[in-house]
């Protein structure tokens, strides 16, 4: 267990039973493919997990805070919480990224700073904390870290870009939004992705990421700033 970790322990007074669950959430790909004879284990399954985790426990919370709005309503709820850049945001706030272990190429093109990549490690983490300590426990880190930045509406600040631009082509009734991917390019383990928003015959915006959610939010971000409202 790195100082780091220990570190990271002290601060959100949570300590692991199986310290190796912690440091496996905080293990990149790139590091194990770098330290192929060292036992490592990444932690791409643990976002697997914690991803469901995740579904559940946000639901519970909106199923319980919210008892007269419709299915539809949570489910938009939902999706605001747990989207890319809110997870982002919640990594952010916790500086999980100067706990991730990386490859040397991944840290020298920016990993440690990469949406996608936090978002993964803040799945990760809630996994990882599932299977050491429970469902209670987790419950109990998303009462203090996360669930007081929702409020009672529900409504998440985020740059949830996607999110935004359906919601003004829908009100404007403007058309029907598909996002494509159009191009892949570089290794596995550094794949980049091309992504459009299309409406119709029109691309409305392009963007890159390092996963198909962050080009689609690149996308969907342009889109937002060059969409033309017709005047009533």
């Amino acid at each position: 267990m790195s100082a780091e970790l220990k570190q990271l322990q002290q601060k959100l007074n949570i300590h692991f039973r199986n310290r190796q669950l912690l440091k496996q959430a905080f293990t990149h790909a790139s590091y194990v493919n770098e330290h192929r004879f060292g036992h490592h284990q990444d932690n791409e399954r643990l976002e697997f997990l914690g991803d469901a985790v995740l579904e559940l426990t946000v639901s519970e919370y909106l199923f319980h805070q919210c008892p007269t709005r419709p299915e539809g309503e949570l489910t938009k709820m939902r999706a605001s919480i747990v989207c890319e850049p809110s997870l982002v945001k919640f990594a952010h706030q916790l500086d999980f990224g100067q706990y991730v272990m990386l490859g040397k190429g991944e840290e020298l093109t920016g990993g440690r700073t990469r949406p996608a990549l936090l978002a993964d490690v803040f799945e990760s983490f809630i996994g990882a904390l599932y299977l050491d300590q429970g469902l209670d426990i987790v419950r109990e880190f998303l009462r203090v870290h996360i669930f007081p930045q929702i409020s009672l509406d529900g409504k998440l600040q985020t740059n949830d870009y996607k999110t935004q631009l359906q919601e003004l082509t829908q009100h404007h009734n403007l058309g029907v939004l598909e996002y494509r991917i159009v191009e892949e390019r570089g290794p596995a383990h550094e794949r980049e992705f091309v992504s459009e928003v299309i409406m119709g015959d029109d691309c409305l915006g392009r963007g890159m990421g390092r996963s198909k959610k962050e080009a689609e939010q690149h996308a969907a971000a342009q889109a937002l700033q060059h969409i033309v409202i017709p005047k009533l």
